[in-house]
């Protein structure tokens, strides 16, 4: 970088790096999948769709630069916050959500028009509240009370809010969790306990669920469908997942080139859940590698920047949100392939989105601050040469 985009970019510049080259193929991937969409539903407008994208990628971009000027202490004195306005947000989805494939994960805005889905707003949230407690309790994180049940307590309430309408999301911010109090030092057993007894717990809920009559099963329904179709090779799942391998082996070792994808017009979701497979088919198994790469990249850039870190909730914050979204990605890739049943995350800065772009950018922008306290210590340290 030139001295003067050091001084407006500041912090890392390899995770800018990993932003840039992200939102590149983001740009690129959902301009050619989007195509069949615009002629669905714009008339043939194939820039609506890319220009939509573009314009919150852009606002995704200016939340990352916003973040990363505001000093990384901020956001602890702000996490407690956050979660008392997440918890209300959360229960009100529940309660008046917008209702999408018998699941209410939206909350529109009256007026407005707008909606956000809050179980982004509430991984980000809890993360930050995470950090902060194990911050501060370092001196009682292995005590069972004033520790490990105190901040339990806060994960159980809101997974389990998210939980009805989104189990991927419950379930991937739960491990996130866990994951995130082991490299607090909170005792391992504690943290078999609550995953043995919340096996136990969901496994019971399903079965109550799935043998209540068809119409008041819910998303039960829709998860045990899933399962079972993974398996059996059945179902509209199914169908997405036949048309992401046919994408995926057409692509080969090069792909088809930009804007050349097939499967875009019978893939659904291919702007989204199975962007993956469309950026296989296009660039082949060398942009696959090429994406894999990045958010290993990203992981690698974090795990430096906690090592060198002199404060606790920096290196709790950087990894915390991290993991989130390493997780997230990984798991878009394996539905993608196959691996995993279809769970409709997406893939963090590329997919194409609203609120997932928004608090994407937030984490972004909060590990690159953290990376600036990090590069300030570093230059510090240097011993000064004789002029």
């Amino acid at each position: 970088m030139s001295s003067k985009a050091i001084k407006i970019f500041k912090g890392d510049a390899v995770i800018w790096a990993v932003v840039a080259l992200l939102s590149i193929f983001s740009i690129l991937a959902v301009y050619s999948s989007t195509g069949t969409l615009a002629f669905k539903y714009q008339s043939g407008n194939t820039l609506y769709y890319i220009l939509r994208h573009g314009a919150l990628l852009l606002v995704g971009i200016v939340i990352i630069y916003i973040t990363h000027r505001i000093p990384f202490s901020l956001y602890s004195k702000i996490s407690k916050l956050l979660l008392f306005i997440t918890i209300p947000l959360l229960a009100l989805t529940l309660i008046k959500g917008t209702n999408l494939n018998e699941a209410s994960r939206w909350l529109t805005i009256p007026g407005l028009g707008l909606s956000f889905q809050t179980s982004d707003l509430a991984k980000f949230s809890l993360i930050l509240f995470i950090a902060r407690f194990l911050a501060e309790n370092q001196g009682n994180i292995k005590d069972f009370k004033t520790g490990f049940r105190s901040i339990m307590i806060w994960i159980l309430l809101v997974c389990g809010l998210i939980f009805p309408a989104n189990f991927s999301t419950a379930a991937m911010l739960f491990i996130t969790s866990m994951i995130l109090l082991f490299l607090g030092r909170v005792k391992f057993v504690y943290l078999l306990y609550v995953i043995g007894i919340g096996v136990v717990a969901v496994g019971l809920f399903v079965l109550i669920a799935i043998n209540l009559p068809e119409s008041k099963q819910g998303r039960v329904g829709t998860w045990v469908s899933r399962i079972e179709n993974y398996f059996n090779g059945k179902s509209e799942e199914n169908f997405q997942v036949q048309q992401a391998k046919i994408a995926i082996a057409s692509g080969g070792i090069i792909g088809k080139g930009p804007g050349n994808s097939v499967q875009r017009n019978f893939l659904p979701h291919p702007y989204s859940d199975f962007i993956y497979a469309i950026i296989i088919e296009e660039y082949g198994v060398t942009g696959a590698i090429i994406i894999i790469i990045l958010y290993l990249v990203l992981l690698y850039r974090a795990g430096i920047i906690v090592r060198k870190s002199n404060s606790a909730f920096a290196a709790f914050l950087s990894m915390g949100l991290v993991i989130s979204l390493i997780f997230q990605a990984f798991i878009n890739m394996a539905v993608a392939v196959n691996i995993f049943p279809v769970t409709g995350q997406t893939l963090p800065l590329v997919s194409m989105g609203g609120t997932s772009i928004i608090f994407t950018g937030a984490a972004f922008g909060i590990v690159i601050s953290v990376s600036q306290s990090v590069t300030k210590k570093s230059e510090n340290e240097q011993p000064k040469t004789e002029s």
